[in-house]
């Protein structure tokens, strides 16, 4: 599968979960059950996403395109800001109201970030970049996700060496906190797997 094509998949699914999360009841009771998993699920997924594209896509943007470091330096500012909401919410719960402020501020800020890169990004990096190459990058894409954090880690630099080698134990003690905590059965199933 193609570099785009990956990348659009984990955009689809992440997309239902800010529609589904959108103006999400900051009420008592029934309704934190199903708002707390929901958001795990999208801790979870971006948190994956944005580790990957911070490893292998940017990378590759950089090197394709004149205008790539610019391009590539203010999608990272952007993911980062997201990192930081998706903490204050992985410390948070529902019904605290930095928890539903944060959720709200990432849903805007996703939706932003997303059509940010589809809309100015993609176009021109599918057109630099070539068939071969993004099939290449694609399945380095893929193989990246398996082995990805399932957590934020919003302190971790954006930089392609550390993500590398931190990004491993980071991901490795992400899924044993996982385990432990029941967490990874809220696991969303991978969009690239159906």
């Amino acid at each position: 599968m193609d570099a785009l094509t990956f990348l659009r998949q984990d955009h689809t699914s992440v997309l239902g979960m800010l529609d589904a999360l959108d103006g999400a009841p900051t009420g008592s009771g029934a309704d934190f059950s199903g708002l707390q998993t929901m958001v795990t699920n999208l801790v979870i997924a971006e948190s994956q996403h944005e580790a990957i594209e911070q490893q292998l896509f940017w990378p590759a943007v950089r090197e394709a395109l004149v205008d790539g470091d610019e391009l590539a330096d203010h999608a990272i500012e952007e993911e980062q800001e997201g990192k930081k909401l998706l903490q204050r919410l992985e410390d948070g719960k529902p019904g605290d109201a930095d928890y539903h402020e944060a959720l709200q501020e990432f849903v805007k800020a996703g939706r932003h970030h997303i059509a940010y890169e589809q809309d100015v990004v993609w176009p021109r990096f599918e057109a630099a970049a070539g068939r071969e190459r993004l099939e290449t990058l694609g399945r380095k894409l893929e193989q990246a996700k398996k082995m990805a954090p399932t957590r934020p880690h919003p302190d971790t630099p954006p930089n392609p060496a550390v993500l590398k080698t931190m990004g491993v134990g980071a991901a490795l003690a992400d899924k044993i906190r996982d385990e432990l905590t029941g967490r990874a059965e809220k696991n969303p199933p991978d969009p690239h797997t159906h």
